[in-house]
Order: structure tokens, then C-alpha cells, then sequence
């Protein structure tokens, strides 16, 4: 009797654990929450979580709504997330020979019209950071606050290191084996973006700038760009690097929200 009680439980222990592995959502590849909308000639991806006011998460180069796995089960308590794979990432289409930052930015503004969103509050990491920024700029009634990790506006040394300059500028030259989209990528970060900081001072939506204090972006530049933006507050992350995100997603998500419910 001992042993088919013992069998019992193993057997149990194995189903729950089979079933908390098939709940186990994949931000990111979850056809569950996952759609499609066509905008601006392409198929963008995107994912929703929760409910509320919407809430849209951009996320960095090269990258994916996965990004953000810390991320969209913490703020799906409050907001309608909206997680987006920029294009010609993640799931989204796109060509390698048409690709800038504008466009990206463009690409998210027609979106919301598509869901008919008047406007959000937007969550960008990176790159996402910098797409934030055109959006406050090109259609800021559709940007009711701004949190933004790890952006720059410049592509030059004042902005990030020179050796991290050269080290795309040699990927794009002599990296044989690379995508043409990996090129189209990192050629995109070599030229862009080119946002002169008089055009920040047109942003009048709270923003959130943060960076960590270990960032790939200079501190001097994140500085910079809080300086120039009338309604923003700033936030340097101790002991982060650019991923702050996921090396301290507590802090991260908790000071994320207190900018937007203040």
C-alpha cells in the first residue's frame, strides 16, 4: 500500500509540473496575446496584457518584446500592455534597405491610431527609448507620459564611447557571415539618431529619463537630454549597466511606476 502511495505522489509532483510548464508564458511567442496589424506597408507584431489604460513597451536593437519578461507581468496588474517588435525584428516585417528610427516611431504612432488609442503612456529601453522620443516630438497627443532607459540622441562620442563606435563601424565593414539585417541594424545605430536637442525642449509631456550609472550611454549625455526636456525628472540606477531593466527589474519596474501614477 506504502508504494502505491509513493507512486501517487510522483506521478502527481510530474503532472503539476508538466502543467505549470505548459502555462508558461513566452513573451514574445505567446499566440495567445500575439496579433498582427499592417501598418505603414509592413506586418507589425504585437502582444496585449491586461487591462486599463494602455500602456505601450519598446524595446532595444536587434531585439524583442522578450525583452521585457520582467517586465509586462508587473505592469499588466495596472495598464493594457502593449508589447511591440519594432520592424524588421522579433515578428515583425521590414526591409534592411529602409530602416531608421523615424520610421519606427512613425510605425508605433500609426498603430495606436489602428487600435484607436488617443494616447498612452510608453515605456522604451534603448533604442525603444529613442523611438519614445520621436513619438513625443512627431505626435505627442498620442504620448501622455514618457519613461525612457538607456537612450541617446546623438551617434557620436559624446553620446557613447568611441571604441563601442568603432566596434559597430568593424562589424558592419568586415563581419562576412552577418544578416543583412544585423548590418541594416547596426549601420542604423552608427548614422542615427540626429535629434537636436532644441527639438527636445518641443517635448511638454512628463518623461522619465533614466539611465544606470555603468550605461553604454554616457552619463553626461542622459544628463544632457534631461536638461533639454521641460517636464522631465531623471533617474541614475546604482551599480546598472544598460540592462537595468533586467539586472534590477524590481527597482526598475517600481520607480517606472511611481513616475506614471504621480
Amino acid at each position: 500500500m506504502k508504494s502505491i502511495i509513493n507512486l501517487f505522489f510522483v506521478l502527481f509532483f510530474f503532472a503539476i509540473s508538466a502543467l505549470a510548464q505548459t502555462n508558461t508564458i513566452v513573451y514574445g511567442s505567446n499566440p495567445q496575446a500575439g496579433h498582427y496589424a499592417s501598418i505603414n506597408g509592413i506586418k507589425l507584431y504585437y502582444e496585449t496584457y491586461g487591462s486599463g489604460e494602455p500602456l505601450i513597451m519598446l524595446h532595444g536593437n536587434s531585439g524583442s518584446i522578450k525583452v521585457f519578461s520582467e517586465q509586462i507581468p508587473f505592469f499588466e496588474k495596472y495598464y493594457k500592455v502593449i508589447a511591440i517588435d519594432s520592424r524588421l525584428q522579433g515578428k515583425s516585417g521590414g526591409s534592411p534597405d529602409n530602416i531608421s528610427y523615424d520610421l519606427m516611431a512613425s510605425d508605433f504612432c500609426a498603430l495606436l491610431n489602428y487600435l484607436h488609442i488617443d494616447s498612452t503612456y510608453v515605456l522604451g529601453w534603448s533604442d525603444g527609448g529613442i523611438d519614445g522620443i520621436i513619438m513625443a516630438m512627431n505626435c505627442p497627443k498620442k504620448v501622455k507620459k514618457l519613461a525612457i532607459s538607456g537612450a541617446n540622441t546623438v551617434p557620436d562620442s559624446s553620446a557613447v564611447s568611441y571604441a563601442d563606435i568603432l566596434a559597430m563601424k568593424d562589424f558592419v565593414a568586415h563581419n562576412k557571415t552577418a544578416s543583412k539585417i544585423s548590418i541594416a541594424l547596426n549601420k542604423m545605430m552608427i548614422d542615427q539618431p540626429n535629434i537636436p536637442y532644441a527639438g527636445l525642449k518641443q517635448i511638454h509631456c512628463p518623461v522619465l529619463v533614466m539611465a544606470g550609472d555603468h550605461d553604454i550611454i554616457k552619463p553626461e549625455h542622459t544628463l544632457k537630454i534631461f536638461q533639454s526636456i521641460p517636464s522631465a525628472s531623471l533617474c541614475i540606477f546604482p551599480d546598472s549597466r544598460h540592462g537595468v531593466l533586467q539586472q534590477h527589474p524590481k527597482l526598475f519596474n517600481e520607480t517606472v511606476l511611481t513616475f506614471f501614477t504621480k
